[in-house]
């Protein structure tokens, strides 16, 4: 399963992952961010936590090629977020 995980970091370039995870701090510095958390509920498990617990997480992980935009960032929580990893929610057991 690791070798999963390093393939799937193949060919991605460095630099476009730090210009989209500088993308992502400035929105969760937006309206939009703070409404996501407002609703409080984790896009994965469906779970209801308090804004302060969850995080935001790219649905395509950066190091699959995904982007930091609104139609790919979901709040969920830190549970999830770990356990995602850099897997698509389809190869991801705990996705329901």
């Amino acid at each position: 399963m690791a070798d999963d995980f390093c393939s799937a970091l193949d060919g991605v370039d460095e630099a476009d992952i730090r210009r989209e995870k500088n993308k992502a701090r400035e929105l969760r510095r937006t309206p939009w961010w703070r409404r996501k958390l407002a609703e409080g509920r984790c896009h994965y498990c469906g779970r209801q936590c308090p804004p302060g617990e969850l995080t935001m997480d790219h649905v395509v992980p950066l190091a699959r090629g995904g982007r930091s935009t609104k139609g790919n960032l979901v709040a969920c929580c830190k549970e999830c977020n770990t356990a995602k990893k850099t897997r698509l929610p389809g190869e991801w057991e705990g996705y329901r």
